[in-house]
């Protein structure tokens, strides 16, 4: 027998429409309570997610200078999670100076820099705050700054109606609650992330986490990057992963009808369960790209140190130049010479050897301005 007061995943209740004047708005049912897992086929799933996330979280902790990587595992994340929201920014454009960008493309750079900054702040503070409404709102705030939704209360919780699809909100294909209420929602949402009487496992736990906060939809703009946020975040938060190398947004880019289409069908008919088993299936995929990511890197990276060898005397310098790589693949001669300390000559020399021996390759064809780029580690990424 259900245990009163607890929200079944089988029987779940997504919520109630309101009609206002002209428009109807969906108020969702609040989620901080008992909760019961009892889907098997969903149970399946949580198990292999578990084992996967595991086993990309055991992957990570054997790299050395595994921040480097962190530092793409963010980039393609920033790219993908806008990717989803229409922006045009490609990984390559993301990695490279914005006086490097053309001009129709800056303002799509400017803002998948704007979710690397937001990504890389918001996890930084989980150091000295718990993963809650304030965390959420500063890394909001990031997201927004002098960009396109800069004008869109950057960093504070709506205070108007909002809508998804359509030209205006009487035809639109979604409408969150109504603002009064959001406070209410999203401390309800703070409260079910840290309440430790929740019988759930964190990847159910945090897959409601996503859907309820794309349902409160609390931000004027940004909630889909916000949300997608989340996810790294809470994993990081409670411990399943020791470094944030788990991002979800290029499986939901790859898969963006079904992505949108499950969110949708919990509101439409409270179908809770196709939304978890997307959701798992996710994780295993996403946690199996990059245990296989960084599988790749370890064999280039034994390849290349195998191959600077063969550079003599410039061996030592040419480790440095290896390792700045890691963290900047699309640099220029100006840019090595002030990170590594060295002339501007002395650069120059050490991108010809690498080009030479097919580390680098130039990308502008230009004989002044060159630009150069880390191919066979970036692709990885793409």
């Amino acid at each position: 027998m259900q245990k009163i007061n607890t929200m079944s995943i089988k029987m779940f209740q997504a919520g109630t429409i309101v009609e206002r004047y002209e428009y109807s708005s969906f108020e969702p049912n609040l989620i901080n309570k008992p909760w019961e897992l009892d889907i098997p086929q969903v149970s399946l799933l949580l198990s292999l997610a578990d084992r996967k996330l595991g086993e990309l979280n055991a992957f990570s902790q054997l790299i050395p200078d595994v921040n480097f990587f962190i530092k793409m595992h963010i980039t393609k994340e920033s790219t993908n999670s806008n990717k989803i929201e229409g922006t045009q920014t490609n990984i390559d454009e993301s990695l490279d100076k914005i006086e490097n960008i053309e001009p129709e493309k800056k303002d799509d750079w400017e803002e998948v820099n704007n979710y690397t900054h937001a990504i890389n702040s918001a996890i930084n503070n989980l150091n000295a705050l718990p993963l809650s409404n304030r965390l959420i709102k500063q890394a909001h705030k990031i997201l927004l700054q002098g960009v396109r939704g800069q004008h869109k209360m950057p960093g504070e919780f709506r205070k108007s109606q909002n809508w998804i699809g359509g030209n205006s909100i009487k035809n639109a294909k979604f409408v969150p609650p109504i603002h009064i209420g959001i406070e209410d929602y999203m401390y309800d949402l703070e409260n079910f992330i840290h309440c430790e009487s929740i019988n759930l496992p964190h990847l159910i736990k945090v897959a409601i986490l996503h859907y309820q906060f794309e349902t409160i939809h609390p931000f004027l703009d940004g909630n889909g990057r916000v949300g997608r946020l989340l996810i790294t975040l809470y994993l990081v938060n409670f411990g399943l992963l020791t470094q944030p190398t788990l991002y979800l947004s290029d499986f939901l880019e790859k898969n963006k009808y079904d992505y949108y289409e499950n969110l949708s069908k919990v509101r439409a008919t409270n179908d809770l369960a196709s939304w978890l088993m997307f959701f798992l299936k996710g994780i295993s995929e996403t946690a199996e790209s990059s245990i296989d990511t960084f599988k790749k890197i370890i064999e280039l990276r034994a390849k290349l140190e195998i191959e600077i060898i063969n550079l003599g005397k410039k061996q030592l310098m040419a480790k440095h130049f290896l390792q700045y790589l890691y963290g900047f693949p699309i640099t220029d001669v100006n840019s090595v010479a002030n990170h590594l300390n060295i002339c501007f000559s002395t650069a120059n020399r050490l991108i010809n050897d690498f080009v030479k021996i097919g580390i680098l390759i130039e990308r502008t064809g230009n004989k002044r301005h060159r630009s150069f780029i880390f191919e066979n580690y970036v692709k990885l990424f793409r």
